[in-house]
C-alpha cells in the first residue's frame, strides 16, 4: 500500500536542523592542502562538554564569553562523545538499512541527543594582525551551529565533509570562546545511512587558518599524461592567480598558463609525484604534488595512460575501535601500508570521503581510489518505503552541497580516478543533478555509481555481490539490460563478504577478471571489522549496547580485525591479487613466471628456489628471472634438483620478493611464491597384522586398549583419548548462515533444521575378529529418518602403529549436504602444541585454501585458533599429511583437514563474543576427511557448487603412533 502524499513545511518553520538546506553561513568549498606557510592554530584537544536528551535541551547563553562551564565535563575533539565518559554521555548504535528513528523526512525526533561543546583559546604571539581568517571542521557528526566570541556563525550538514566559516573581525588575542553545538539526529541523518555506528560528534580536526591578503579561495591542479609521447601537462588553475613552481621540471609558469614536457607518470604501481608550489599574489606558498595520468573510458575499457587496469580492490570504512572515525594519520599511514604488503591497490571510500591526509597517503603509496559522496539513503530503497530524497527537488541542493564539497576538497588528489555519486539511494532527479554538475566541474574523471540499472548517469557499470556464473556473462557481453550499458567497463563495487570466517571463492572470480577484458576487478567488503573495544566482550557488535534496533554482527565484516590484525581472508586475498603469477610442472626443470602488473616490470623483484622434501626445505639458492614487461612471461630453467629418499614427497617453491627498501616494505617482503610438485605423496599403508585381545572390561589391540562394552578407544600408548567418533557438525560461520533476506540456500539454517547440530549415535554392534576390532553404528539426528551409517574398524602392527579405517554409508533421503565429515576425540589438557606437514601456516578451507602453503609448520592450540569477533568455525589446516599432537602421531590417508581447540563445537557454536569461549580440561581434535566450503553468503553468493559437500559414501582413515 503507498504512503500518503505529504507534504514538507516551509523550510522557515523547522529547527534547522531539519531543514533540508545542507546550511548556511559557511564559504564557498575549496581544494584542501596539509600545509601552507600561513599561520594556523589546532583547536583539537579538551573541549568543555555538555549533553541534553532533546534539541533544545539548554538555550543559547552557553556560546556567550563569561559563561561559566566548570561543572561541564571534559572531551576530547577530535571524538565521539558516545565512545567518551563510560557510558555517561550515552552508547554507540549500529543499523545497517533501517534508519534507528522514525522515517519522516525530514523531521527527526524529539529525542535527539545533542551535545554542547566550549573551547577557549588564544591567538599565538606571531599571529599576523593583517588578512582574513577562516575556521575551518573536517567533520561532524550530523548537524552543528557554530558560535564565536558569542557571535552566531552560521550551522552545517554533511557530516563526513569540510565546513569553513570567515572570522575576520571577531577574534581576540586572548580569551576566544568557540561553541559548538552538536545534533545527533538532523535532516542530513536520511543522507547518510550507511552501513555504520551512529557515531555523535565532532570527529576530525578543527583548525583556525589564517589567509593573507591575495591568497588564493582555490587552486586546481590539472594533470594529463600522454603514453604515445611520454609527455605530460600541467596546468594550475587559482582563483587569485599567482606563480607555479616545479623545481624538478624546470617549471616556472604564471597561474593557468599551460606546460608541456617529458615527465614519468603517475599510477598506483608507480606513483610518481613532482612537488611543486603555487605562490599567491598576497605572498602564500602552497605546496602541491602533482601526479601525470590520463583516465579515460574507451572502447568499452576503464584506461589510465592508455593501458586497462584492474582493480584489486577494498572497501574502506574509516574506524578505530577505541576512536571510531576519529581516525589519526598514523592510523591511516599503517592502513595504506597494509594494503600495499597485501597486494592491494585500490580503495573505494565507502561511503563517504575519507579524511584528506587518506589521500594523500595513497597519492604518495599508490593506490587507484574511487572516491564516494557522503550520501546515502539505503532505508528509502525498501519497497515500503516513500520520499526518497534523491529523487525529490527540495533535497536537490543540498546533494549538489555534498557533491561539490566532495570534488573541491579532493581534486587534486593523483590516486582519486573516479567519483562516485553515493551509495545505495536507488534512483533520482537528485543523482542526475549531482552528475551533471561534475561533469561539468571535472571532466577529466568518469562517474560510478552502483544502484541505477540504467547506467544513465555513470561511466562504468557496477554491481555489488553478483555470482560468478553472471559476472562471467558479463563478461561475455551476454548480460540482459540497456544496450548502452553494454558499452561500459563492469567492476564489482563490492563482492567477496569479508563477514567471519571467509570469503570464499575469490580464486574464481580473479580468473574471470583476468580472463575478460570488460571485467576490471572489484573491491571485497570490507577492509576492518567494526567492533568497539569493550570490557565485556573484547569486542562489541550492534545490541550489545541495547540498540533498540540493530543488525548485529553485520558491522563485523572485513579483512582486518579490529586491532589492524590481517585475518586469514586477507591472507588469502594477497595470494589470490599477486601480481606476480608462479606456475609450472615441477618435474620439467623450469617454472613460467608471468607479470600480472599493469604499468610496473619485475626489475625491483628478487626470485629465490627452495627444494623441498617432506615439506622441509634442503636447499635454496636465487633465481635468474628476466625482467619481464607487464603481461609478459618467461620459462627459467631451475637447477638440478637434489636427491631425495626413495618415496618422499618433494617440490620446489619460488618466490618474488623485493629485491631492495621500498617506502612500504623492506627488502625481502614476498609479493608473490608458486609451489611446484615434483614427487607425489607415498599413500599410507594401515597398520595390520595384530589381532583385538580382551575380557569383560577392555580390549587390547596393538598400543590401544578399548572398552569392551561399547568398542570405544580409550588411550593409545600412554595417551588418553576420549571420544573418538563421527562428527559432521561444525558452529555455523556468517557465511553459513547466509542472510535474511537471501531467498536460496542458507547452509546453516538447513543444517540446523536438519538437526545435524544434535547428532545421535546408536551403537549397533562390537565385533572381534582377526585382525581387527570393528565397531559399526548409526549417526542420525532426532525427528528424521535420514543417517549415516559408520563403521569403524581399527587394525594393528607389532611397530605400534594403530589405524582406524572409517566408512560411511548415507541411509534415507539426505537433501542437506554436510557441514563436515570426520572424526572426532579428545585429548588431555597437556596437549598444547602441534606440528604438521601440510597446508599451513594459517586456516584455509577448500574454497579459501589458495594461501595454504605446503610445508611443515608448528603452532600453539591457542595460536591455531583465529579470533573472529563473532565464534565460529574457524581454525582448519588444509591438506595434512601427518601431524603431531599431545604425543600422538596421527598419518591420514587420504589428505585430511584438522582442528584443535579448548572447548567443543558445540560450545563454539553457543559463544556470541570472544569472551564467551572458556578452556575446558579436553583438547578437542577433529581430522575431517572433507569441509563444506564458505562462500560469501553472508551478503553474497553461497559456496560453488564443487564447494559443497554433498552427502555420498565416504572411506578414510587415520594412523595413529606415538610421536617422536
Amino acid at each position: 500500500m503507498s504512503l500518503p502524499e505529504v507534504s514538507l513545511p516551509e523550510e522557515s518553520a523547522l529547527p534547522y536542523y531539519e531543514q533540508v538546506s545542507p546550511g548556511t553561513g559557511d564559504v564557498a568549498p575549496r581544494s584542501w592542502y596539509a600545509a601552507s606557510d600561513a599561520a594556523s592554530l589546532s583547536l583539537d584537544g579538551p573541549w568543555r562538554f555538555r549533553l541534553s536528551a532533546t534539541a533544545d535541551g539548554h538555550d543559547e547563553s552557553f556560546a556567550r564569553p563569561g559563561h561559566d562551564a566548570s561543572a561541564w565535563t571534559e572531551l576530547t575533539v577530535p571524538g565521539h562523545w558516545v565512545l567518551q565518559g563510560d557510558g555517561a554521555h550515552g552508547s554507540p548504535a549500529y543499523t545497517n538499512t533501517v534508519y534507528p528513528f522514525p522515517v519522516d523526512p525530514p523531521r527527526v525526533p524529539t529525542e535527539n541527543p545533542t551535545g554542547d561543546h566550549l573551547r577557549v583559546f588564544g591567538l599565538p604571539d606571531d599571529w599576523p594582525a593583517s588578512g582574513a581568517t577562516v575556521l575551518r571542521f573536517e567533520g561532524v557528526e550530523s548537524c552543528a551551529r557554530v558560535w564565536l566570541n558569542g557571535e552566531e556563525l552560521g550551522e552545517f550538514k554533511g557530516s563526513r565533509l569540510p565546513h569553513e566559516f570567515a572570522v575576520e573581525g571577531l577574534l581576540r588575542a586572548e580569551g576566544n570562546v568557540l561553541a559548538v553545538r552538536v545534533h545527533q539526529w538532523s535532516s542530513g541523518s536520511y543522507l547518510e545511512d550507511q552501513d555504520q555506528w551512529w557515531l555523535p560528534g565532532i570527529f576530525r580536526e578543527v583548525t583556525l587558518l589564517h589567509r593573507p591578503d591575495g591568497a588564493d579561495a582555490d587552486f586546481f591542479v590539472h594533470t594529463a599524461y600522454d603514453h604515445r609521447t611520454g609527455e605530460g601537462t600541467l596546468r594550475v588553475e587559482a582563483s587569485a592567480g599567482g606563480r607555479v613552481t616545479v623545481p624538478e621540471l624546470g617549471v616556472d609558469v604564471g597561474a593557468g598558463e599551460p606546460v608541456t614536457l617529458p615527465v614519468e607518470p603517475w599510477t598506483a604501481e608507480t606513483p610518481r609525484l613532482y612537488a611543486g608550489e603555487l605562490t599567491t599574489p598576497g605572498g602564500e606558498i602552497i605546496p602541491f604534488r602533482a601526479g601525470f595520468r590520463t583516465v579515460a573510458v574507451e572502447d568499452g575499457v576503464l584506461k589510465v595512460n592508455g593501458k586497462r587496469i584492474l582493480f584489486r580492490g577494498v572497501n574502506r570504512h574509516e574506524f578505530h575501535p577505541e576512536r571510531g572515525r576519529a581516525v589519526d594519520e598514523e592510523t591511516m599511514r599503517h592502513d595504506v601500508l597494509l594494503m600495499k604488503r597485501h597486494n592491494i591497490n585500490a580503495v573505494r571510500t565507502s561511503h563517504y570521503p575519507p579524511h584528506p591526509a587518506f589521500l594523500d597517503l595513497c597519492d604518495e603509496f599508490g593506490l587507484w581510489v574511487i572516491d564516494e559522496c557522503d550520501l546515502e539513503t539505503h532505508g528509502f530503497t525498501h519497497e515500503r518505503w516513500q520520499r526518497n530524497p534523491v529523487d525529490d527537488e527540495r533535497w536537490t541542493p543540498a546533494l549538489l552541497d555534498r557533491a561539490a564539497r566532495m570534488v573541491e576538497r579532493d581534486k587534486n588528489h593523483a590516486s582519486v580516478i573516479i567519483w562516485s555519486l553515493g551509495n545505495e539511494c536507488g534512483t533520482g532527479a537528485g543523482l542526475s543533478a549531482m552528475a551533471d554538475w561534475i561533469r561539468d566541474r571535472d571532466p577529466s574523471r568518469p562517474l560510478h555509481y552502483e544502484g541505477d540499472p540504467s547506467c544513465a548517469d555513470t561511466d562504468v557499470y557496477s554491481r555489488m555481490y553478483a555470482d560468478h556464473a553472471e559476472v562471467e556473462r558479463i563478461g561475455r557481453y551476454e548480460d540482459e539490460g540497456p544496450e548502452a550499458r553494454r558499452e561500459l567497463p563492469f567492476i564489482l563495487c563490492e563482492y567477496a563478504h569479508a563477514m567471519g570466517n571467509g570469503p570464499g571463492g575469490l580464486s574464481e572470480y580473479q580468473r574471470l577478471f583476468e580472463t575478460y577484458d570488460r571485467l576490471q576487478g572489484g573491491f571485497v567488503w570490507e577492509w576492518i571489522d567494526h567492533g568497539l573495544a569493550d570490557g565485556r566482550y573484547g569486542y562489541a557488535y550492534g545490541g550489545d549496547f541495547g540498540e533498540e534496533l540493530h543488525d548485529g554482527n553485520f558491522v563485523c565484516d572485513g579483512l582486518l580485525f579490529p586491532d589492524r590484525t590481517p585475518s586469514p581472508g586477507l591472507v588469502e586475498y594477497k595470494k589470490v591479487i599477486e601480481p606476480v603469477l608462479v606456475e609450472g610442472d615441477g618435474t620439467a626443470g623450469t617454472v613460467r613466471v608471468t607479470n600480472r602488473h599493469d604499468f610496473a616490470d619485475l626489475a625491483a623483484l628478487a626470485f629465490t628456489w627452495s627444494y623441498e622434501v617432506d615439506g622441509a626445505p634442503v636447499e635454496s639458492g636465487p633465481l635468474a628471472v628476466p625482467v619481464l614487461a607487464p603481461g609478459e612471461s618467461a620459462d627459467v630453467k631451475l637447477p638440478a634438483p637434489p636427491d631425495a629418499a626413495r618415496g618422499a614427497e618433494t617440490q620446489w617453491t619460488v618466490r618474488a620478493a623485493l629485491a631492495d627498501d621500498t617506502a612500504w616494505a623492506d627488502r625481502g617482503h614476498v609479493v608473490a611464491w608458486g609451489q611446484l610438485p615434483v614427487s607425489g605423496r607415498k599413500s599410507v599403508v594401515p597398520a595390520s597384522g595384530l589381532s583385538p585381545v580382551g575380557d569383560a572390561e577392555v580390549v587390547t589391540l596393538g598400543p590401544a586398549v578399548f572398552d569392551a562394552r561399547t568398542g570405544e578407544l580409550r588411550s593409545v600408548g600412554q595417551v588418553p583419548v576420549t571420544g573418538v567418533r563421527l562428527d559432521v557438525w561444525r558452529a555455523p560461520t556468517d557465511n553459513d548462515n547466509g542472510a535474511d533476506w537471501q531467498a536460496d540456500r542458507r547452509f546453516g539454517h538447513l543444517w540446523r533444521t536438519a538437526g545435524l547440530h544434535r547428532m545421535r549415535h546408536r551403537l549397533d554392534h562390537v565385533i572381534l575378529e582377526s585382525g581387527a576390532l570393528t565397531v559399526r553404528t548409526r549417526v542420525a539426528p532426532a525427528a528424521e529418518q535420514f543417517a549415516l551409517g559408520t563403521e569403524y574398524r581399527w587394525t594393528a602392527d607389532e611397530t605400534g602403529r594403530l589405524t582406524l579405517t572409517v566408512s560411511v554409508t548415507p541411509e534415507g533421503d539426505w537433501t542437506v549436504p554436510l557441514p563436515r565429515l570426520g572424526v572426532r576425540l579428545g585429548l588431555p589438557p597437556s596437549a598444547t602444541h602441534a606440528r604438521w606437514f601440510g597446508g599451513g601456516p594459517g586456516e584455509a578451507y577448500p574454497d579459501t585454501r589458495a594461501a595454504s602453503r605446503l610445508g611443515r609448520w608448528e603452532a600453539s592450540v591457542d595460536e591455531l585458533q583465529t579470533p573472529y569477533v563473532r565464534p565460529q568455525e574457524n581454525g582448519a589446516r588444509a591438506d595434512v599429511r601427518r601431524m603431531e599432537i599431545g604425543g600422538l602421531r596421527i598419518d591420514g590417508e587420504p589428505e585430511f583437514w584438522f582442528t584443535a581447540r579448548r572447548w567443543t563445537s558445540e560450545h563454539l557454536d553457543a559463544a556470541g563474543h570472544r569472551t564467551d569461549l572458556v578452556a575446558g580440561d579436553t583438547v578437542w581434535v577433529n581430522l575431517d576427511h572433507a569441509q563444506h566450503g564458505i562462500g560469501s553468503q553472508s551478503c553474497g553468493p553461497g559456496p560453488l557448487p564443487w564447494y559443497v559437500h554433498e552427502v555420498a559414501p565416504a572411506t578414510f582413515a587415520f594412523t595413529f603412533s606415538a610421536a617422536g
